[in-house]
């Protein structure tokens, strides 16, 4: 009986060491496609109303499978990206091209958001600058001179 009670014992004290041992995690994510930007805001600066609608931004697939870009969009319809449909591979660079309406004046604060198969996070590009109207010199029009005032 004396054994018993020892045995018991000593399997109560077993389970309850191992259900105080931590948790086992799921490893860590190794591998796959990792979308690395040389810089994530894309800067027009400060520009004429009308100019160069177009920049850049480059991309790397620093992973180890292809990278496939889904979608991206714009935050408004002023902002519009266009990107590769073909898959990057490992090592290769990309780039997505962002048109902005430069016709509107004035600063410039929008996103690019990208959805890629690296996961269900979006990638966020940020679009700055600001775009000044495009001011002519006061010369009067046919405005005479001192001989003849009324031109």
């Amino acid at each position: 009986m004396k054994n018993l009670v020892l045995l018991a014992l000593g399997l109560i004290l077993t389970l309850s060491l191992e259900a105080q041992t931590p948790a086992q995690t799921a490893p860590a994510k190794t591998g796959g496609p990792k979308m690395v930007f040389e810089n994530t805001t894309v800067d027009y600066g400060e520009i004429k109303k009308g100019a160069d609608p177009k920049r850049k931004a480059v991309f790397t697939n620093k992973g180890t499978e292809p990278l496939v870009i889904k979608s991206a969009r714009g935050s408004c319809g002023c902002t519009v990206p266009t990107w590769p449909k073909e898959p990057i591979m490992p090592g290769e660079t990309g780039t997505i091209e962002i048109t902005y309406d430069t016709q509107r004046t004035g600063s410039i604060n929008k996103t690019v958001s990208i959805q890629t198969n690296e996961g269900e996070e979006e990638i966020r590009l940020f679009v700055k600058g600001n775009i000044t109207e495009e001011h002519e010199e006061n010369v009067p029009q046919n405005g005479g001179n001192v001989l003849n005032p009324k031109g």
